[in-house]
């Protein structure tokens, strides 16, 4: 039989705080915009048919409070949340506030079970193997700070992993000693064995851990995880995963990739409050990773030693819930389907370009919604300045020592508007050069 507090962590709110004998919150703590929901669920047709139906899309959009006095095209970085989704983290919120230690702890805290179910079920993997972080970063640390390394063991790496990774990273090399190994991968990467090729070859004797990105952030480049941690598990060496561009971006299942570990982070494509992270480990890997901050010994079998960090808001993770739900009504085929349309719709406009040059594939399953663009000649990040004081056009200047370039992030709520002015405004500096 369910305890008590199982009971209450399936119930909402005002159902939880009935049950405890308290006056129902009322309305304004229910939730809203399951209307938009139904309605995207209600269009038919494939997912590239859909991915060009503006009525779709304009609804899509109807969920966000953007501004549109400016192009976000930085949703790699963070994006926003629709307006259902702000509003469930604010009545949380409210309702953490009327008595914290009574309402957040009691009856807001178990129902983030329920959530952990869902996003459990919704990428193929076990609720006891999914932890709630705050970034990928976050959850990233843990897996790079949880195995234990001695003096001189070796971690291996690629030059386009992410910069606050390789920064974790070097801290273990001042502090314990560690080596931290780095190879250069191609741009773009269309070869997925020469990908896995590449990482092998950079493997010694010493090599005791490799990270590597599903979606490389400076390019949106989707490497071959499935196959680079069967490489690895090969030779015995466990490959932190670095997923915080993939997740609810394209289509696919945690399981399918056959990891130990995945880091993600869920105000990025699945547009869930911000400061929400996941962190799935395979269960019988979790004894070996220490958690960031202290467990007791009970805890070292259980996901959620993870989530120990003292006092934090339950709003956030709950929030989650109405994320996913919005994801679903879209249809993760659909939202890939249109992000690649998008990206497409820009791109293969400017390669008409001679001066244009690509650094990201077009090719089916090497990309998303992410590319990099530059123009030869033009300064990267003098162009990304000009495109914003000119255009309130928002850009990332990627100035890698490999190649440079504008990383172009458009999301469900962008409009063709918006990427024809960004093409315009592309052309005119390809004509004009850049403003003195």
């Amino acid at each position: 039989m369910a305890t008590r507090r199982e009971f209450l962590a399936t119930m909402s709110v005002p159902a939880a705080v009935a049950a405890r004998g308290l006056p129902d919150p009322g309305p304004a703590l229910r939730p809203a915009g399951a209307d938009i929901v139904h309605s995207l669920r209600g269009h038919s047709g494939t997912p590239l048919q859909v991915a060009q139906d503006e009525d779709f899309w304009a609804e899509v959009a109807r969920a966000f409070t953007v501004d549109r006095s400016l192009i976000n095209f930085n949703n790699g970085g963070v994006s926003p949340s629709p307006a259902w989704v702000q509003d469930a983290m604010k009545r949380h919120l409210d309702f953490s506030n009327l008595a914290p230690s009574y309402g957040m702890w009691q009856i807001l805290e178990p129902q983030q079970e329920g959530v952990r179910d869902r996003m459990a079920r919704e990428w193929g993997v076990d609720a006891e193997e999914i932890a709630f972080t705050r970034n990928a970063s976050e959850g990233l640390q843990i897996c790079q700070f949880g195995y234990d390394l001695a003096r001189g063991d070796e971690v291996l790496t690629t030059t386009q992993d992410y910069g606050r990774m390789i920064t974790t990273f070097r801290q273990r090399e001042r502090r314990e000693g560690i080596v931290m190994k780095q190879i250069d991968l191609p741009v773009p990467a269309e070869d997925p064995a020469e990908v896995v090729r590449l990482i092998e070859a950079g493997i010694t004797e010493k090599t005791r851990l490799i990270l590597v990105c599903h979606m490389i952030n400076l390019t949106g480049q989707i490497l071959p995880v499935r196959d680079i941690v069967r490489m690895a598990r090969a030779r015995g060496i466990p490959v932190i995963v670095d997923g915080a561009h993939a997740l609810a971006h394209f289509d696919f299942k945690i399981s399918d990739l056959e990891c130990d570990n995945y880091s993600t982070s869920l105000h990025k494509w699945l547009f869930a409050p911000h400061g929400t992270g996941l962190l799935y480990v395979r269960r019988e890997i979790i004894p070996e990773i220490w958690p960031l901050q202290a467990a007791g010994p009970s805890m070292d079998g259980n996901i959620r030693k993870f989530e120990e960090i003292g006092t934090h808001p339950a709003a956030n993770h709950l929030a989650v819930a109405e994320a996913l739900t919005f994801h679903q009504g879209i249809g993760s085929e659909r939202k890939a389907a249109r992000l690649v349309y998008l990206r497409d719709s820009w791109a293969r406009r400017l390669l008409e370009h001679d001066r244009i040059r690509l650094h990201t594939s077009l090719k089916e399953g090497f990309a998303c919604g992410i590319a990099t663009v530059e123009i030869e000649g033009v300064d990267t990040t003098a162009l990304r300045d000009s495109l914003w004081e000119r255009h309130r056009i928002l850009t990332v200047a990627i100035n890698h020592a490999q190649f440079s370039g504008l990383r172009v992030s458009p999301s469900v709520y962008s409009t063709m508007e918006e990427i024809d002015r960004f093409v315009e405004a592309m052309e005119e500096v390809l004509k004009n050069g850049l403003p003195a």
